[in-house]
């Protein structure tokens, strides 16, 4: 298929045969004429109408877990792997359910769909942005925000609006991104379980932290602690990772932002509990080892800065973490003791 819209778009062959159109229709967007095909014939539009309509009719329960199983073992490979392996995966499952929900004219199918579809979207978003494709990663969440209002989950466009709100903290515009997830707050409010509004609390703070706004970010973190439930793992939610240790970690990270000199405590406590099997992400801890090289940098301390920054870019480029990477391209090591410009 590829060969051959490259051969087309080269103006080497001509598309003539109807299915190949109705396949460049779908992946550009555009109708026949806009491609410079023939018109489509009416009685094979609403034939392939039918077809579809009755494709997507064919969808049942075991169909929609099988849908939501792959969802979740594409995160729990993200979680062990990094984005490399399970974006691509991810653009082509979200590509499918789409296919399905747009032609589906049952409304409990369409309402599952969506939700099991935002799930989707919001993890190829964050996989994205760890690619470093910030635009469509915005995408995603944005579309991920209109399936959630479709699947009517104030949980799932919670979620949807405070990860999008990371995207606007990787661009250097917290002041939006606070306000984003203000509103995140707001849909979750009384209307979510306590391990969702904890997280949201959590994700607030680091925005108010970037934003410069030090009291409104530390009650932002005390809020998060109080909600995080005992067991902090929820079934209906296997989008949401966390625990105390991660909130220590998230706290840490935002002292950094803030130039609290605590931040290091925080982070190095967070190292401490990355022991803990199952409940930390790689992608989270290339984050905490960045992190800690900048908080060592701060402090003036070249040898934790560099051991850190060595640890950091080893998982970096083992998951391909364009995003880390990049920061860690911006670390500036402090001059070491005993040592001037001028030796």
């Amino acid at each position: 298929m590829l060969i051959m819209m490259s051969r087309w778009e080269n103006g080497h062959v001509e598309v003539t045969d109807p299915g190949y159109q109705r396949l460049f229709r779908e992946f550009y967007g555009r109708t026949n004429e806009e491609l410079g095909f023939p018109p489509e014939v009416e009685h094979q539009s609403a034939e392939e109408l039918r077809e579809r309509l009755i494709v997507a009719r064919s969808i049942d329960r075991g169909t929609l877990d099988m849908f939501q199983r792959q969802v979740n073992d594409l995160r729990s490979s993200d979680h062990k792997f990094g984005a490399v392996v399970v974006l691509d995966q991810l653009n082509s499952l979200v590509r499918q359910i789409e296919e399905y929900r747009t032609f589906s004219v049952s409304s409990r199918h369409r309402e599952r769909l969506a939700a099991i579809l935002t799930d989707a979207r919001t993890l190829a978003g964050w996989t994205a942005l760890d690619r470093g494709s910030q635009l469509q990663a915005w995408q995603y969440h944005e579309d991920a925000k209109v399936s959630a209002r479709e699947a009517d989950s104030p949980q799932l466009l919670a979620h949807a609006a405070a990860q999008q709100a990371v995207i606007l903290l990787d661009i250097g515009q917290p002041a939006e991104a606070v306000e984003l997830l203000e509103y995140a707050r707001y849909v979750a409010e009384n209307r979510a379980p306590s391990l969702l509004r904890s997280w949201l609390a959590a994700a607030h703070g680091e925005g108010l932290a970037a934003d410069g706004q030090r009291d409104a970010a530390l009650r932002a973190f005390d809020d998060a602690s109080s909600l995080l439930p005992t067991n902090p793992v929820d079934p209906e939610m296997p989008f949401l990772l966390l625990n105390e240790g991660q909130l220590v970690r998230w706290r840490g990270s935002s002292l950094l932002r803030l130039g609290d000199q605590d931040a290091i405590n925080q982070l190095e406590a967070a190292v401490r509990d990355l022991a803990t099997p199952g409940l930390n992400a790689v992608r989270g801890q290339t984050n905490l080892y960045v992190d800690l090289a900048f908080a060592y940098a701060a402090a003036g301390d070249s040898r934790g800065a560099l051991d850190y920054a060595r640890k950091a870019r080893q998982l970096a480029s083992r998951i391909k973490s364009d995003r880390q990477q990049r920061r860690l391209a911006n670390l500036e090591l402090p001059v070491p003791r005993g040592r001037s410009d001028s030796a």
